[in-house]
């Protein structure tokens, strides 16, 4: 029994021994050769730039501040994970612009020509707005610019309208109480020069606002007495008096707004200046209506008067020191707390002059006036398109040389437009006076262009003619030597208006000596 056991456990053995040598004889005869790989680093697994491995010859390419950079080594098993597609042989399936990987195990030495090219990134494929979809936003916001400056614009001229007491319909009162027996002023038998001595100095501005539009309210239209480019002339009638409505149209807001600002001027008021009343606006169910109401002179316009009727040598004198004396206040400054700017009146001519019922003259239609501003140096120009009168224009203004930025050339080129003025008064004047005819009525057709005028005027320098028999007569000689320094070539050669008053006044006194 104990032989048995031996020869079993030696059997055991024996076989163990058979298995184990076996083994090693099949490793032996089946040895794993290795993939032989290029390879470009330095180390014990890099000899003569080859290296072995049982994985995979591996190729990268690599983009580093700007530089292409190429790498190769062997990748081995144990580092394939997972091995049937392993990570580190794969590059991402996104298009790469920094890195590409490529692995090969078709033969030894397979990456040694790799050359892995980067992958450009694609353009951006995110559709962008074409022109036409973008052009309605540009013209949108355009728009919106221009109604927002617009809205500026109107805020801000209504804010000045205000301050100044004129403008639009919301400045007055709904309905007012003032022709109640509680405001004297407009009760029992006043007569408007009462209300407006009593409500200044009889120097001022005029009446206040409400009683302006009160007045208004009040006229009634008789009958038409002119027409212009701005609107139509009324005579009216308040509480038995005549008043003159001048009734612009809507077109006109702008010369409405500043003849009436014109008027209102501090200290304007003069014997020689149209006198104002009031201003207003009314509907007439069809339109608004600009109403500018001023004293009524039956006589009409100086053009029309002297249409119609001859002078003699006083009522000349008298109607020419007249006007100077209104020019020569226009012209003024007042210093003063409530001083007067210089006013330059820009289309002085016969039509916008008044004969007042005792021959003298006063001056009207203050529409395109222009005011210093003495603080800032400045001329106040009005906003309105309108013009003077060509005809009456002087050479510096046809010729556009006159210096806009000053004051005292526009008061230079009213003065020239006065010596016009005088010499039509003058040819009405005499024992054999002349027809009547405007300025250059031998010169230029009766609706002369500026450029009619400019050549009459600038290159030919031609004046009007004085008569022979001008000079026979004391008056007349005298009066012709005045028009004559008004209309100069060279402006600052022209009489101030101050100095024609003093002249005029001189020669009504007889004192013909001393001119």
């Amino acid at each position: 029994m104990f032989q048995l056991n031996n020869v079993i456990m030696h059997n055991y053995i024996c076989r163990k021994w058979f298995l184990l040598l076996l083994f090693v004889v099949y490793r032996k005869l089946d040895p794993v050769e290795g993939l032989k790989c290029y390879c470009d680093t330095t180390g014990p697994s890099c000899q003569n730039e080859t290296c072995e491995t049982d994985g995979f010859c591996f190729a990268s390419t690599t983009l580093k501040d700007g530089v292409e950079k190429y790498e190769y080594r062997c990748m081995d098993r144990k580092a394939l994970i997972p091995p049937e597609h392993p990570f580190g042989c794969s590059t991402t399936k996104a298009k790469n612009e920094s890195v590409v990987i490529q692995c090969c195990d078709s033969r030894d030495m397979c990456n040694r020509d790799m050359r892995p090219q980067l992958q450009p990134k694609p353009p951006d494929t995110t559709p962008t707005a074409a022109a036409w979809q973008v052009v309605p936003w540009i013209i949108g916001l355009m728009v919106l610019g221009i109604c927002a400056a617009i809205s500026f614009w109107w805020a801000k001229r209504s804010r000045k309208m205000l301050k100044r007491g004129l403008g639009s319909r919301p400045l007055f009162p709904a309905e007012d109480s003032l022709c109640e027996p509680r405001h004297p002023i407009l009760g029992g038998t006043a007569t408007i020069r009462d209300m407006i001595e009593l409500t200044t100095s009889g120097s001022g501005s005029g009446l206040p606002l409400l009683v302006q539009r009160s007045i208004a309210r009040q006229i009634q239209l008789v009958d038409i007495i002119g027409k212009g480019r701005f609107g139509e002339v009324w005579r009216g009638r308040w509480r038995g008096e005549n008043v003159a409505v001048k009734i612009f149209s809507s077109r006109e807001e702008c010369s409405w707004f500043r003849e009436a600002e014109i008027y209102q001027t501090v200290m304007l008021r003069h014997e020689n200046i149209l006198g104002f009343i009031a201003a207003d606006n009314k509907d007439n169910g069809t339109w608004t209506q600009l109403w500018l109401i001023t004293d009524y002179h039956e006589n009409g316009s100086l053009f029309d008067f002297l249409t119609a009727r001859t002078i003699d040598s006083a009522t000349l004198v008298k109607m020419a020191l007249s006007v100077a004396t209104g020019l020569a206040h226009l012209h003024m400054d007042i210093v003063g707390t409530k001083g007067k700017p210089a006013i330059a009146h820009r289309d002085l001519k016969s039509k916008n002059i008044l004969v007042k019922s005792n021959l003298t003259c006063v001056i009207g239609d203050l529409g395109l006036a222009v005011r210093h501003n003495v603080s800032s140096d400045s001329v106040d120009v009005p906003s309105t398109n309108r013009v003077g009168t060509k005809r009456y224009m002087a050479p510096e203004v046809l010729d556009e040389t006159m210096d806009t930025r000053q004051f005292d050339p526009y008061k230079r080129s009213d003065v020239y437009s006065f010596g016009l003025v005088v010499w039509e008064m003058a040819r009405r004047c005499g024992a054999l006076p002349d027809e009547y005819q405007p300025p250059y009525h031998d010169c230029v057709p009766p609706d002369p262009t500026l450029e009619d005028m400019r050549r009459v005027v600038c290159l030919e320098r031609r004046r009007p003619s004085v008569p022979n028999r001008w000079h026979s007569d004391p008056v007349l000689s005298s009066i012709s030597k005045v028009m004559k320094e008004c209309w100069y070539q060279n402006p600052a050669a022209r009489l101030t208006a101050l100095r024609i008053k003093k002249t005029l006044a001189n020669i009504g006194a007889g004192d013909l000596g001393k001119i």
